[in-house]
């Protein structure tokens, strides 16, 4: 069964399985010590290695892997915060531990980075035991962040302490500028992991699915121009249902839905792009930062420059009415793999205005001429979304950032 602790175990292995138990505890248990953490990520790994090898036969090894660490929470003694979800359950019970989960600013008071020398003196005694309280305490400050983003900057984290305190009796090397240059491989990715699943979460919050899935159409055509229409519907679909798990903190389950992603597209890749074979060669936890990163495929040469169909084809009204969606998702992913140069913002914006388009055209007694017309709007549009963008960025690049917040 894919959600056993046999499957996951063996998938993972021993480190990375305690890790993963490890982010998983402290951001359910945002206000419990490291030990406790320590003591159930143990409980949870050595029932794991009993399941695996001699106690095959046991019920427990047989539940749901969420139910097994759930269970191990409310085993606790002393927790009266989850008393309530622990009375309830499953999955009411799972729903109740994720609204406790809190990310808000000041909930747990903010990193205090110690001076270089200390940081080093801590490395030396405690070198075993620091990538550990590193995981703990960046999960606790950010429950709703993918757990293997969190094992991937704690393998950064353990890599700079290493090299920058490997120097520290030399008098000539400088302990605080290693740390300066070394210090955003571990805190870029949790920033910009944490603000791109903020700005996600937000629009699914507020703008809901429908939104979500555009955005992520116009990605996906951007970057793998060369996949057809289906893959690139079939992948927004997936997308859009792993944001609804991971948007509600539920880090098992969206961790589950982005393997499932990353296996299809490694599996697929031959029709999906050609820059993402090294990425399917990593180990699983380290391929969706990759696949994320990975440049852009190049267009196919025999792409067209232009959507001439959707303005000139004499049954667009009929599709249009029988198949809106379907429709308007087709023309946003032919538009998308045509324009890598621009925004997502700026081609959801011509999505927007060619449904408008139709809308007004399909109910007059001539949609050809209307259409024409409006194709004309819609260059004008482009171009003036275009000429302000360029003014915009060349105000950046002249006057800075804070003036370009704080001014214009």
């Amino acid at each position: 069964e894919k959600n056993s602790i046999v499957q996951r175990f063996s998938q993972l292995q021993e480190n990375n399985f305690k890790a993963i138990a490890m982010i998983m505890f402290a951001q359910y248990m945002q206000g419990n010590t490291f030990g406790q953490v320590v003591k159930m990520a143990e409980a949870v790994t050595d029932l794991a290695k009993k399941c695996t090898d001699v106690d095959r036969d046991n019920l427990n090894c047989r539940k749901p892997l969420d139910w097994i660490f759930l269970n191990t929470i409310c085993q606790e003694d002393n927790l009266p915060r989850f008393t309530d979800c622990c009375a309830k359950k499953d999955p009411e019970r799972n729903d109740c531990f994720l609204s406790l989960k809190n990310s808000s600013r000041g909930f747990i008071s903010p990193f205090e980075r110690p001076n270089a020398e200390a940081a080093c003196k801590n490395y030396s005694e405690h070198r075993h035991s620091l990538p550990g309280h590193f995981i703990y305490e960046v999960s606790r400050r950010h429950p709703f962040l993918y757990a293997p983003t969190i094992l991937s900057v704690a393998i950064h984290y353990d890599e700079m302490m290493k090299d920058c305190c490997r120097s520290a009796e030399d008098s000539t090397h400088n302990l605080e500028e290693c740390f300066r240059r070394q210090a955003p491989k571990v805190v870029k990715p949790i920033r910009e992991d944490g603000l791109r699943q903020e700005h996600t979460c937000g629009i699914l919050k507020k703008f809901g699915e429908r939104t979500i899935k555009a955005l992520k159409l116009v990605q996906i055509s951007q970057r793998f121009p060369k996949a057809d229409f289906f893959t690139v519907t079939k992948l927004v679909s997936d997308i859009a249902n792993m944001h609804k798990d991971c948007c509600r903190g539920d880090m098992l389950e969206c961790m589950r839905d982005r393997e499932e992603i990353l296996h299809y597209v490694c599996t697929n890749q031959d029709i999906i792009s050609s820059k993402i074979k090294k990425c399917c060669e990593k180990p699983l936890l380290q391929r969706s930062e990759c696949i994320v990163n990975a440049e852009n495929d190049e267009k196919p040469a025999n792409l067209s420059p232009q959507v001439r169909e959707f303005i000139e084809d004499k049954g667009i009204c009929e599709r249009f009415a029988r198949e809106k969606d379907t429709h308007l998702a087709r023309f946003l992913y032919e538009y998308s793999r045509r324009h890598p140069e621009f925004s997502a913002q700026m081609l959801l914006r011509i999505g927007k205005g060619y449904e408008d388009l139709l809308d007004e055209c399909c109910k007059t007694g001539s949609p050809d001429n209307c259409c024409s017309r409006g194709e004309e709007e819609l260059k004008k549009h482009i171009y003036e979304t275009e000429s302000v963008m360029k003014t915009s960025c060349d105000i950046y690049k002249e006057k800075g950032d804070y003036y370009f917040q704080n001014e214009y």
